[in-house]
């Protein structure tokens, strides 16, 4: 009997699993999201989203105030405490390894759902400044976006 030849993911299909892995992390309560930071094939940082270190997370007190004041998504990002995972992914990464890195990056929603992946507008500035080449994440519908920080937008 013939053996079957093992699928193996891609690359990116690869990194994006880790990323979803280290978003189980998240302490968010609205959404969970995960950041790798990678260059050459090797990981250098991970990130996830929730409070600052040593700060109450969401998860444990039972409040997300951007719920409480019914903020829509993509609003109000100064009521919330949690530092976004690609901002702890970068915050974590040597700056100089980061320098033509790509960043990966995950999200799901309460329900289990996909969240996309798309960077916010401060992330994005954040993901250039750190000298990203490239910014690997799902959309809701699962497709894969692959680009440099600067040609996201809303």
């Amino acid at each position: 009997m013939a053996q079957e030849k093992q699928l193996r993911p891609d690359w990116d299909a690869y990194f994006l699993d880790i990323a979803r892995a280290v978003g189980r992390r998240a302490t968010c309560l609205r959404r969970r999201y995960g950041a790798i930071i990678v260059k050459d094939r090797i990981i250098i940082s991970t990130g996830y989203n929730g409070a600052p270190r040593g700060e109450a997370n969401c998860i444990d007190t039972g409040i997300c105030e951007r719920e409480r004041l019914k903020v829509p998504k993509g609003q109000n990002y100064e009521l919330c405490v949690a530092v976004h995972a690609e901002q702890n992914a970068i915050i974590n990464a040597d700056p100089v390894k980061m320098e033509g890195a790509t960043a990966y990056i995950v999200g799901y929603n309460a329900d289990g759902t996909l969240a996309s992946g798309k960077p916010c507008l401060l992330c994005r500035r954040m993901l250039r400044n750190a000298r990203l080449a490239k910014v690997v994440y799902y959309e809701t519908d699962g497709s894969i976006v692959r680009c440099p920080p600067e040609e996201i937008h809303d």
